[in-house]
């Protein structure tokens, strides 16, 4: 059932619904704790089981927004523990997820960052070649395998900050092109040390980091994975379903305590949140003056639209996407399962626990325009969603606005 309470590791979740990590822009200032706050704890009060805070980055460069938040330093993770309480006095649990743009930091092309940027863009192997077009004349620099390791044990260090600020756990963002999918990903990993070649040794880097989260966190801290199954163009290599459940088993055996498949594009586009053109970079006249100041260079605000138009059009809407995916992943691992994807309706929430096709459900932009939403959903309210899948937050989301619905549509749909 939904509404019964699931063991991750060593942390109680009263129920199987969670919020899957989305950017609520709360940025790295000050602020950012009452960002959060404002978005979880009515999240909390509504009944959801566990909230999964979207991607932190570890170092002070690698976000992918400015509205990321850096978990960098001890007193920036420590400055979210009252948050992390106020979700906690509600009854739900919250995991920090952990991660790093790698090749796609925003210090690769968002301005200012990008010139004032204090290194190059950290990579995993040399630019693809089908990607030296939009990264011509940024610096990149491959890690070192000693680099490697050392990014290993910063995951531990932010880890031990993040169970010290109250956090129930932590999740790798090792998924949609980021640093730790660059690791795991042929496309991207070209690799020959211990850290490149056979899934297994592009694997090792998981390995290593669970390792070190122990170490510094403790063995008991649970720790959830992305394993991700790619989509590439024709040609090129990528991470593949039969990959994909091979990890699974892998990670399980490195210590892992629960796992999320997700289908996604080698590329970092809307095969993500699948569904419409994320127009508004062009639509919405306030996006679109922070996009040309974002990205002063015609030639790189075409490649951001042209990308924005062709994930759309390769990954159109389709209701539990992600299903073949984590049902298999369920059947082919023991630590629980965790799906997401295209999850909107209350019926399909229960089916998917009822039918043991999945642990923990997942929905991620619906919670824009229904902070009440788990309320609805434990409910088995049969009425649909209020999100259309637009992908009109994307925009926002790069562009460091706040996590928000910015489709005019939904603000008329009636609500019952």
């Amino acid at each position: 059932m939904l509404t019964a309470p699931l063991r991750i590791g060593s942390c109680t979740v009263r129920n199987r619904l969670y919020r899957a990590p989305v950017l609520e822009g709360a940025g790295d200032g000050d602020d950012a704790p009452e960002i959060y706050a404002r978005h979880f704890e009515e999240n909390a009060r509504h009944g959801v089981g566990l909230i999964i805070q979207g991607s932190s980055c570890i170092w002070p460069e690698g976000r992918t927004s400015p509205g990321m938040t850096c978990v960098d330093t001890r007193a920036k993770v420590l400055r979210l523990a009252p948050m992390v309480d106020a979700v906690h006095r509600h009854g739900a649990a919250i995991f920090l997820q952990l991660g790093h743009g790698g090749l796609f930091a925003m210090e690769a092309w968002h301005e200012p960052y990008a010139t004032t940027r204090t290194g190059p863009i950290l990579a995993s192997s040399p630019v693809p070649w089908l990607l030296r077009p939009a990264f011509r004349g940024v610096p990149v620099r491959v890690l070192r395998t000693d680099e490697v390791h050392a990014l290993a044990d910063r995951y531990g260090e932010v880890a031990a900050w993040a169970r010290a600020a109250g956090y129930d756990g932590v999740q790798l963002g090792s998924a949609n092109a980021k640093l730790l999918d660059q690791f795991l990903s042929p496309f991207y990993n070209r690799r020959t040390d211990e850290f490149g070649g056979s899934l297994e040794r592009r694997a090792h880097l998981l390995a290593r980091i669970r390792a070190a989260i122990s170490d510094r966190a403790g063995a008991d801290y649970p720790v959830s994975v992305k394993v991700p199954a790619e989509i590439a163009p024709p040609g090129c290599a990528r991470s593949t379903r039969a990959e994909a459940l091979r990890l699974c088993r892998l990670v399980e055996e490195f210590g892992y305590d629960a796992i999320t498949p997700v289908e996604v594009s080698v590329f970092p586009d809307t095969t993500l949140s699948r569904g419409g053109t994320p127009d508004s970079f062009w639509t919405n006249p306030s996006m679109a003056t922070r996009l040309r100041a974002a990205a002063p260079s015609r030639r790189r605000r075409a490649i951001i639209k042209g990308g924005a138009w062709l994930g759309a059009r390769r990954a159109a809407f389709r209701p539990v996407w992600n299903r073949g995916l984590f049902a298999a992943a369920k059947r082919a691992a023991t630590i629980p399962v965790f799906a997401v994807g295209g999850i909107r309706t209350a019926v399909e929430e229960h089916e998917i626990v009822d039918d043991e096709h999945a642990d923990m459900v997942g929905i991620g932009r619906p919670f824009y325009a229904e902070p009440d939403l788990a309320a609805r959903v434990l409910a088995s309210d049969p009425q649909p969603r209020l999100c259309l899948s637009s992908n009109r937050c994307v925009a926002a989301q790069m562009l460091g606005m706040k996590g928000a619905c910015y489709n005019p549509e939904v603000r008329k749909r009636p609500r019952n």
